[in-house]
């Protein structure tokens, strides 16, 4: 049997630290809010001259006066990835087409061409954090109602955890947030639950059985005895969500990459995170025959 119940502490102190690291990059740098929040242009492209970079693509667009240009490869070395902020011209498109065709020659082939105004980006941004707001709700009153309040608690506190600590993440690592992020991150929410949702399951169950057994031994023992289910859900799941990451293409990266961090956070939350609560709250067969009544 392994002994979760000795690192309780050491975990602790650890999700505290890595929380307080998230939301300090959070606070004071952000996130890096892709087309869909934040309004504007996205262009791919094709080139068929080799020759062209993404330096010297990005020179010749930084003279057209479009403000805050991003040009990067997407894919492979002939494609580029073009996102600037719209100026409300609407014949722009055609006025880069007409640049780039003088100077680099008939070379580019526009694959795909994206516009959010404002408003629309406004709307989508409240949209996502009402939706992650919500679903954090739903998750609080379902588990308040399946367990007891010292379980709903700890569930909450342990989806909280891998929310912020993975935007944190994509903070720091200067990750474009866009609507796949929104999704990958309700999608964390369930994942985390669901396993939290599990060990819970094991816990009240073994309170009823062994009423001489404290809550802090407890834990590790129900930890254990759902550890396989546990590493082959997460197991297989990563290995799915590593070959979209490699395999997928440039825009399943960042929703693919969202995932396998929470994964792993999901995972290990439901083991440091919500049961350390029940520890710390020193839940007994007493709270649970309590709540039966």
């Amino acid at each position: 049997m392994i002994s979760f119940n000795k690192y309780y502490n050491q975990f602790n102190i650890l999700s505290l630290s890595l929380v307080v690291i998230s939301l300090f990059f959070l606070i004071f740098k952000g996130l890096n809010f892709g087309i869909d929040f934040k309004g504007g242009t996205l262009i791919e492209l094709r080139s068929t001259d080799e020759k062209i970079n993404v330096s010297s693509l990005r020179d010749n667009l930084k003279q057209m006066d479009l403000g805050d240009v991003s040009v990067k490869n997407f894919g492979n070395e002939t494609d580029f990835l073009i996102k600037f902020e719209n100026d409300n011209n609407k014949n722009i498109i055609e006025e880069i087409k007409a640049n780039l065709d003088k100077s680099f020659g008939n070379t580019f082939n526009f694959r795909r061409v994206e516009n959010v105004g404002p408003k629309v980006s406004a709307e989508l941004l409240r949209s996502g954090v009402i939706a992650i707001s919500v679903a954090l709700a739903l998750m609080l009153i379902y588990i308040w109602i399946r367990f007891e309040w010292q379980f709903s608690l700890g569930a909450i506190l342990a989806l909280f955890h891998d929310v912020i600590v993975t935007l944190g993440l994509f903070s720091l690592l200067n990750l474009e947030i866009n609507l796949s992020i929104v999704a990958a991150v309700l999608t964390i929410v369930g994942y985390s639950m669901n396993d939290t949702v599990v060990i819970f399951d094991r816990v009240r169950e073994n309170l009823r059985k062994y009423s001489d057994i404290k809550i802090y031994e407890l834990t590790n023992i129900s930890i254990n005895e759902t550890l396989s289910r546990t590493l082959i859900t997460s197991i297989t799941t990563l290995l799915a969500l590593f070959s979209i990451f490699f395999f997928g293409g440039e825009i399943l990266k960042g929703f693919s990459l969202a995932m396998i961090f929470g994964v792993i956070f999901g995972t290990y939350s439901s083991i440091y995170i919500a049961n350390t609560v029940l520890v710390r709250l020193n839940v007994s067969q007493k709270t649970i025959l309590k709540e039966d009544k």
